[in-house]
C-alpha cells in the first residue's frame, strides 16, 4: 500500500502538525502491509524536517513543491496542485495530516483527514475576524469531502458530533491517538538556550494562543517566585511558536519583571525537546481546551512532573500522571498552589509507557481504518 502524506505548511521552523505528520509516515513506514510513504512538503520545509525529525526508513520520501510560500499559494495548490500530484503518485490512500480545502472528484484513491481539534468553532478569537470564517469554512469543507475522519481523541470525535452532527454517521470516523515514540531520538542541551540554563527550570510547550492560557501560567510563576515557592534563579521556558497572544505575553513578562527568568524558545529539533523532558523539574500546560496535547503525554512519558487544567482531555491522555487544577474563578493561584504541591511532593519517575500512543498500535489501526475504507461503497 502506498500512503501519501501532505504536510505543506507556513511555517518555517517545525510544529506540531509538522511532527503529527513525521509520526503518521514514521510508524505506517513500520507496517509490512505499507510498501511506501510519500510526505509531500513546502521546499521551504525541506531543511528542518531533514534536521528536526528522524526520517531514515527507506519507505519514506520528501517530495518538495516549489510554491510561494503565502496562504493564497497554498490554498491554490491543494486545490488544483495536489490532484495532479496525486494522479502522477496514484496513491491507494491520501492522508491529509490537517484539513485544508480540496475537491473530492478530482482523487482517485481513497481521502483521509485526520482532525486534531475544532479550533475554529471553540476558539474563535484563536484566529481572529475574518480569518475564523475562512479557517470555518475550510475545516467543514474538508470533513464533508473526505471519505474518512481520524480523530486524535475521544475528546474531539464529541466535539466533532456535537458541530457536524452529520458527519459521523455519514462517513467513517475513527479515533487514533497521537504517537509519542522516541526510541531513536538522541538527547541534547537545545542550542538555543546557550549558557542560559545553570538553574532548575520549569517548561510547557503550546503555541501563543488564547486557549492555550500560558498568561495563566506567567502569573502564577511570578507568584511562586515573589513568595520565596520556588529558587530565585530557577527559570521558566515557555517552547512555542509565536502567535496572536506573543506580544501579549511578553508584555506580561515585562510587567512583572520577570524578563531574567522567563526564555521563549521556539522551532526546536526532537532531541532538544527530549533533553528539555528529561531534565525540567515541572512540565505545566493549562490549555482551556486541546485537541490531544501531544506535548503532555511526551513530557509523562519521560516521567516528568505534570500539573494541567482539569479538562476532558486531558483526563483522557493524562490520567492518573498528572496532578489536576481547576480553572474556575481563581484560576493563577490555583495553578500555583498545584506546582508547588507536584514540586513538593513528586520527584522525576521512571520512564511511563504508555501503549495506547506506541508505532505498533498506532500502525495497526491506521491500516485497519485503511482496509475498511477501501472495501467500502
Amino acid at each position: 500500500m502506498h500512503v501519501l502524506i501532505p504536510a505543506l505548511h507556513r511555517p518555517v521552523k517545525p510544529t506540531g502538525v509538522c511532527r503529527h505528520a513525521v509520526n503518521l509516515a514514521q510508524c505506517l513506514a513500520d507496517h509490512d502491509k505499507i510498501q511506501r510513504v510519500t510526505l509531500l512538503i513546502g521546499s521551504w520545509q525541506r531543511e528542518y524536517f531533514e534536521q528536526a525529525f528522524n526520517l531514515n526508513s527507506a519507505k519514506i520520501e520528501l517530495v518538495d513543491v516549489e510554491i510561494k510560500n503565502s496562504s493564497i499559494s497554498r490554498n491554490l495548490w491543494f486545490l488544483f496542485g495536489l490532484p495532479k500530484l496525486a494522479q502522477q503518485l496514484q496513491p491507494d490512500i491520501i492522508h491529509m495530516s490537517f484539513p485544508f480545502p480540496f475537491i473530492r472528484q478530482w482523487f482517485t484513491g481513497k481521502v483521509v483527514a485526520t482532525i486534531h481539534d475544532l479550533y475554529p468553532y471553540e476558539c474563535p478569537d484563536n484566529f481572529g475576524y475574518p480569518q475564523v470564517w475562512f479557517n470555518q469554512l475550510f475545516l467543514q469543507q474538508c470533513i464533508h469531502s473526505s471519505d474518512g475522519l481520524i480523530n486524535v481523541s475521544n475528546c474531539t470525535l464529541e466535539s466533532l458530533k456535537a458541530y457536524f452532527p452529520k458527519a459521523k454517521t455519514a462517513k467513517q470516523a475513527a479515533v487514533v491517538y497521537n504517537v509519542v515514540e522516541f526510541s531513536d531520538v538522541d538527547s541534547y542541551r537545545p542550542h538555543q538556550l546557550k549558557h542560559q540554563l545553570s538553574a532548575p527550570f520549569l517548561m510547557t510547550v503550546a503555541q501563543h494562543r488564547k486557549n492555550k492560557n500560558l498568561n495563566l501560567l506567567i502569573e502564577a510563576y511570578g507568584q511562586l517566585l515573589n513568595h520565596d515557592k520556588l529558587p530565585e534563579n530557577s527559570k521558566l521556558l515557555l517552547v512555542g511558536s509565536a502567535g496572536p497572544e506573543t506580544e501579549a505575553l511578553k508584555a506580561l513578562v515585562q510587567a512583572l519583571k520577570l524578563e531574567e527568568n522567563v526564555h521563549f524558545l521556539s522551532g526546536l529539533a526532537d532531541e532538544e525537546l527530549r533533553w528539555l523532558y528529561e531534565h525540567a523539574s515541572l512540565f505545566v500546560i493549562p490549555s482551556s481546551t486541546e485537541g490531544f496535547c501531544l506535548p503532555l503525554v511526551e513530557a509523562v512519558t519521560f516521567g516528568c512532573p505534570a500539573v494541567c487544567s482539569d479538562i476532558p482531555i486531558f483526563r483522557e491522555v493524562g490520567s492518573s500522571q498528572c496532578r489536576y487544577f481547576s480553572l474556575d474563578q481563581m484560576a493563577a493561584e490555583n495553578l500555583a498552589q498545584a506546582m508547588v504541591a507536584e514540586l513538593s511532593h513528586t520527584s522525576r519517575q521512571d520512564n511511563f509507557v504508555d501503549h495506547r500512543f506506541s508505532r505498533q498500535e498506532i500502525s495497526g489501526q491506521l491500516l485497519d481504518f485503511y482496509i475498511s475504507l477501501a472495501h467500502a461503497n
